[in-house]
């Protein structure tokens, strides 16, 4: 689990501490990024639902305030004295109410079991937010390498034009070769024009996350080996939770059927008569008590009603577990089948590099013979450098499939 110590300031102090350090010593790792990434506010703010989860769990254990009163009985209206009526007296009272204790551990247990589902809901979050990191670094990985690639295939067209021209000059009819180019070029200039949007909501993405755009390089990421059992899943486990919270219901609502207790203590204090007549009488001091119990006359109405309720929702809770477990194998495929059509695509890719490879090694030795344009050699290389980037775009969703496989699992 992937919590920090529970303290009011710790957000605050993280944060002071982290400024200092500076962007430069932050990004030196992924650990010191992760780090800035547990003090997410997102984070902090589950964390405190947790702490506030837990003191509601022993809140639920406790007793209802007494209830203390003062008072008098039968005090005369039309002869306002405590000393010329005999029942007249001054009371102190204190009544305390005891809620069934079964009741009050069910309470109890199901915020605790809510504060469970919290915390592991925290563990799903912070990997969600980690894979969103990696993602994050990885296709900045991605556009830096594509728009390298964009710039040297600029560069190329440069060396490209300037051959063709010597080859118009030479008297040779390839004119159109330059309007070919001039297209190309444009497509390139498009290219880098978009890569730079992308790098935008990339380092928007990465403040989002950590803050601070990092120099870091992205993570090199295997995937999780996962061996097919559900509870592997963090919305498995989440999901399970939810039944213990729905369990602790029913037992809420089964204790309701149970008699609440009360407790009442009254001292009463009676002043001596002041002797006139009717009035002769002696002071005294009693005490009353009596216990009170309730008992479920109206169950029918109330508790069975809120007990199938509360049963209902343990069985969509069931059921809501059944459907997180589909879901994340479901999920866990998917991401699995995108990593190795991309391994393929790259493979296929390399293949065809190695291709045009073995062309321009074939066209150079021809023309190195004196036979053939230098243009053809520069064709090819272009279209390598093309095939680099569609390699690069393959690998970055190879390995952003492989961020989102990790995520759903539960790292030991």
């Amino acid at each position: 689990m992937y919590t920090l110590p529970n303290k009011p300031l710790r957000p605050v102090l993280a944060a002071l501490l982290l400024s200092t350090l500076g962007p430069a010593a932050i990004a030196q790792n992924m650990d010191a990024l992760e780090a800035r990434l547990l003090e997410h506010p997102t984070l902090n703010a589950m964390r405190y639902d947790s702490d506030a989860l837990r003191e509601r769990a022993q809140a639920a254990t406790g007793l209802p305030d007494p209830v203390i009163s003062f008072g008098v009985n039968n005090f005369p209206v039309f002869d306002p004295s405590f000393d010329t009526f005999l029942p007249t007296n001054k009371a102190i009272s204190v009544r305390q109410q005891f809620p069934n204790k079964a009741g009050r551990e069910a309470r109890s247990e199901e915020v605790q079991q809510r504060t469970v589902q919290n915390d592991a809901a925290i563990d799903m979050r912070f990997a969600e937010l980690r894979a969103a990191l990696q993602i994050a670094l990885i296709e900045k990985r991605r556009i830096e390498t594509q728009r390298m690639l964009a710039e040297e295939r600029e560069a190329k067209y440069t060396e490209l034009e300037d051959i063709v021209q010597t080859e118009i000059d030479a008297g040779r009819p390839v004119v159109f070769r330059l309007a070919e180019i001039d297209i190309e070029r444009a497509e390139v200039a498009i290219v880098l024009a978009e890569l730079q949007g992308q790098l935008s909501q990339v380092e928007a993405q990465l403040i989002n996350l950590v803050g601070l755009v990092p120099e870091t390089a992205a993570p090199v990421i295997s995937a999780l080996d996962w061996k097919g059992d559900a509870q592997a899943f963090h919305l498995v486990r989440v999901s399970e939770k939810a039944i213990d919270v729905a369990d602790a219901g029913v037992d809420k609502a089964k204790a309701d059927f149970r008699p609440n207790w009360g407790a009442q203590l009254t001292y009463q204090q009676r002043d001596e008569g002041n002797g006139a007549p009717g009035s002769t009488f002696a002071g005294d001091d009693w005490v009353s008590g009596a216990v009170t119990f309730t008992i479920p006359l109206w169950a029918d109405s109330r508790q069975a009603p809120a007990l199938r309720a509360a049963q209902a929702d343990r069985e969509a809770a069931r059921a809501r577990y059944l459907a997180a477990t589909r879901t994340a194998s479901v999920q866990y495929a998917t991401y699995n089948a995108k990593r190795r059509a991309a391994e393929e695509n790259i493979a296929v890719f390399q293949q065809k590099i190695d291709a045009i490879a073995d062309q321009v090694a074939a066209q150079l030795t021809t023309y190195e013979s004196g036979v053939g344009d230098y243009s053809p050699i520069i064709d090819g290389e272009i279209a390598s450098i093309a095939f680099r980037a569609q390699i690069a775009l393959e690998q970055s969703r190879r390995d952003i499939a492989i961020a989102r496989m990790n995520a759903l699992l539960v790292s030991q």
